[in-house]
């Protein structure tokens, strides 16, 4: 005799399965973390660098400063931009690579590149129109844009990865609201959002989802 089969399992393990193939849920909570740490490592560089060269305020003194001084300073800012995000990405690859294999997924997978395009379209959106922000004399500005897009992206998202990930994309774009409000607290706005906004959530996640099942 055949044991009895249990219709709420069932429909349980094929929400499971179409869940795992629609949706990239291989994402580290150490990734996060060290996204988090690169975040705040490339905002102190860049608040050394500021008052290094224009004194205590560094940032405000270049927000009012002359065209000719914010032009001077962009290859270093937008160097300082793309090594971060560059740095950043590799950690959180690294840490993701690390999961999906333990896991027995592979990385680049339908999802997988789903998630990249709905991230990648709007940040390199952002990123144009923060630049010409910055050209353009709205420099405070700069900040505030960078944490909604972000923001925006991760909420765009959020249907092909976990659902945690909208707590992130809500706390980016309320501190880029209340950034655009204080734009002469713009690094610390950035360390707040990209730094511990990372590394919060990327604790979240791995204590949610990597450490307590191997406990």
């Amino acid at each position: 005799m055949k044991p009895a089969v249990d219709p709420l399992a069932q429909l349980t393990e094929i929400r499971s399965i179409m869940e795992r193939s629609s949706r990239f849920i291989s994402l580290s909570g150490l990734s996060g973390i060290g996204a988090g740490v690169v975040a705040l490592a490339g905002a102190a560089f860049g608040h050394w660098y500021l008052t290094s060269h224009y004194g205590e305020g560094g940032f405000v003194r270049l927000m009012e400063g002359s065209t000719e001084a914010r032009a001077s300073t962009l290859p270093f800012l937008l160097g300082l931009a793309v090594g971060t995000v560059l740095l950043a990405f590799a950690v959180a690859f690294w840490f993701t690579r690390r999961r999906a294999l333990q896991d027995g997924r592979t990385l680049w997978d339908g999802a997988a590149r789903r998630l990249f395009w709905s991230l990648a379209v709007p940040l390199v959106v952002g990123g144009l129109f923060c630049i010409q922000l910055y050209v353009r004399g709205a420099a405070g500005l700069v900040v505030p844009a960078m944490l909604v897009f972000y923001g925006m992206a991760l909420l765009n998202a959020s249907k092909y990865t976990l659902d945690e990930i909208k707590l992130l994309a809500y706390t980016m774009l309320l501190l880029g609201l209340v950034a655009s409000l204080l734009p002469n607290y713009a690094f610390l706005f950035f360390a707040l959002g990209f730094g511990l906004g990372h590394i919060g959530y990327g604790l979240l996640m791995y204590n949610r989802y990597e450490r307590a099942p191997r406990s």
